[in-house]
């Protein structure tokens, strides 16, 4: 598998991604500012002073490359018929930033659009849908339960619900036996300067795909990226963990996963589905035979039905929540 391809897998490459639809205005806000770092989300959004429900989209990249710019067309076509704003984040990316600071982003973006951001923006933070893909799916996940009030419903594209699972924390045979070992001196090449989102127009997405290679081909994601040891931390990291912390107050929540799934496995998907099942959470899995991460390799009318599904679970929320 060439290394392009890998990074295209990482960035929800089966997806169309738009720059900006037709009849929705396009406006670049800060929600955060950490040292000269500026944090910032885009909102989409009919050009008028209506407040919108709000749907959220947190980009996928393994929290180590991706940028907010990365809008699933489907998203944005949903949001212009349906006349809902969509708000896309970046937040820090791992590993110069380790995951408690990563998912501190999520949780004040989400306070950003409730607050500052929904007077700035005109949003109606009361329906707000947050949805992602991927690593997005994860913090979208976590969002779950750690965002407070909780999101309306999510929208779980592909993700997962643990960090320090076999799957990210022992060497996987699928990359060793797919690319070549990346070594760890190729491997930090791209690594350990300033903190980044993404955005940058310097941004070594190729260089930082070799590090991602590198961890998951070592079993190393989960020590670089959260900044725990998987052994001995594991109290540490449940708290990122949405699978060990579903509740009945769990938002509803539908996922859509691949069962061939090669980067993140379909059982991740399956694992909290259970779980939401045990507390009695709405939920649906919704399950693409024989597709791959980003649902490639998936038959075109399973791929179609599984986003009408998603699309259709946003309208129904959003509906419900009036």
């Amino acid at each position: 598998m060439k290394l392009t391809i890998v990074i295209a897998i990482l960035l929800f490459a089966t997806q169309v991604f738009a720059q900006e639809a037709a009849s929705l205005r396009k406006t670049s806000h800060t929600y955060k500012t950490v040292g000269d770092l500026k944090i910032q989300a885009d909102v989409y959004r009919p050009a008028d002073d209506r407040k919108r429900p709000v749907v959220v989209w947190i980009h996928g990249g393994a929290l180590i490359l991706g940028n907010r710019s990365g809008v699933p067309k489907n998203l944005l076509d949903l949001c212009q018929n349906e006349g809902y704003a969509l708000v896309s984040i970046d937040y820090r990316l791992a590993p110069e930033a380790k995951l408690p600071e990563i998912v501190g982003d999520v949780e004040d973006a989400l306070s950003w659009i409730r607050g500052d951001g929904a007077k700035a923006a005109k949003l109606d933070p009361e329906r707000m849908i947050v949805g992602g893909g991927s690593a997005g799916g994860y913090l979208t996940l976590t969002a779950g339960f750690r965002a407070k009030p909780r999101p309306t419903a999510l929208v779980v594209y592909w993700g997962y619900g643990d960090v320090d699972g076999d799957w990210y924390t022992k060497p996987s045979e699928f990359y060793r036996k797919q690319r070549p070992l990346v070594s760890k001196d190729d491997a930090m090449k791209a690594v350990g300067g300033k903190v980044l989102t993404g955005s940058e127009t310097d941004f070594d997405a190729k260089g930082r795909g070799q590090y991602y290679l590198y961890l998951r081909q070592n079993g190393l994601w989960t020590n670089e990226v959260t900044g725990f040891d998987p052994k001995k931390d594991r109290d540490q990291l449940t708290p990122y963990c949405p699978v060990r912390n579903v509740t009945k107050d769990y938002p509803p929540t539908i996922f859509v996963h691949g069962t061939e799934d090669t980067d993140v496995p379909y059982s991740l998907s399956a694992d909290m589905a259970a779980e939401l099942t045990k507390h009695k959470v709405t939920h649906e899995l919704v399950t693409v035979k024989g597709a791959g991460h980003g649902l490639s390799g998936g038959s075109k009318k399973l791929v179609d039905e599984a986003d009408a599904k998603a699309l259709a679970f946003i309208r129904m929320q959003m509906n419900e929540k009036r």
